[in-house]
């Protein structure tokens, strides 16, 4: 396939512009933004690469889409995609990004640093013996790269980590890996949950008062999509302790409301989507590997199934 004219439409256009020069990259490009990016742009592109947007494009008018972030679901959820157009993600350091951030919670929860914290502001001497890494069992929704990535993180400490996945294929890394149907009797278990689930019609609100009965007092970590949260019945999980906390990265709608609950809940955690940053460097990296792949009809590691979502 030969790739002529490419639209970069993204908020690191500037580093990206700057970085592609080094690889000297025999193609036309523009680096347009989302209020300048017209119909006749479209018509122009054979490639539009770009983050989440926020308006609604004609994929079909290019021949190549290439995501600069892993997830795709805001061009294939419920959205109709031509099977001629290639759609690829960028694949960088995610999985190790995200392992250390999920690790940085359960740590931070077995060391009770919280409650060392309180002891000290009310002046309080009284020894907690914190938790071993080795006594966790962690349960991943999403046993694909990113999921297989802190499974290995994970057990490299000893944690018994488990899987739920749609197949229930066993993968390295995991004691078990379990479908959602048949995933019930672990619950009772599990001391962490970590969501890393694509947004799929079958994960939209996926985690549901339903799925929150069983479990008993969890740590809830979500690095996967806000969508796939039911919040109400989240926040009644946690009223009945069946979510102890619950650290949060993705949201349904971002930035997340100034008057939305979670700011003020005292068991909910909250961060600004930085659990797998792709950095410019990275971004160009992949781009330009991807695009070398494309142009040279080699295998695509990075192709999305678009039926699939992932």
């Amino acid at each position: 396939m030969n790739i002529a004219n490419i639209i970069f439409l993204s908020p690191i256009n500037q580093e990206l512009e700057v970085l592609l020069e080094n690889y000297h990259i025999n193609k036309k490009i523009r680096f347009l933004t989302e209020e300048n990016l017209n119909g006749e742009d479209l018509e122009w592109a054979d490639a539009l690469v770009t983050f989440k947007t926020t308006s609604n494009y004609d994929y079909s008018k290019v021949k190549w889409v290439h995501s600069l972030g892993a997830g795709v679901d805001n061009f294939t959820f419920h959205n109709e995609w031509k099977d001629d157009v290639i759609l690829t993600r960028t694949i960088t350091s995610f999985g190790q990004r995200i392992s250390e951030y999920c690790l940085s919670y359960i740590l931070k929860d077995i060391q009770f640093h919280e409650q060392f914290q309180y002891q000290k502001s009310i002046k309080l001497w009284k020894p907690i013996t914190p938790k071993m890494l080795n006594e966790v069992c962690v349960l991943i929704y999403g046993t694909g790269e990113i999921g297989q990535k802190i499974a290995e993180v994970l057990t490299g400490f000893g944690v018994k980590v488990y899987g739920v996945s749609r197949s229930g294929k066993q993968k390295d890394h995991f004691a078990d890996i379990l479908t959602i149907d048949s995933h019930y009797s672990l619950l009772s278990q599990v001391d962490y949950v970590i969501n890393t689930l694509p947004l799929t019609e079958k994960t939209e609100n996926l985690f549901h008062a339903g799925i929150f009965d069983h479990y008993s007092s969890i740590g809830f970590i979500n690095v996967g999509r806000g969508e796939s949260v039911k919040e109400k019945d989240l926040l009644q999980a946690i009223t009945r302790n069946q979510v102890r906390f619950a650290v949060i990265d993705v949201f349904a709608n971002e930035p997340l409301p100034e008057d939305h609950v979670f700011w003020e809940h005292p068991k909910i955690f909250l961060t600004p989507h930085i659990s797998a940053v792709t950095t410019a460097k990275e971004a160009a990296e992949c781009f330009v590997e991807t695009l070398e792949n494309i142009e040279k009809n080699k295998p695509l590691p990075n192709r999305v199934d678009v039926k699939q979502g992932y």
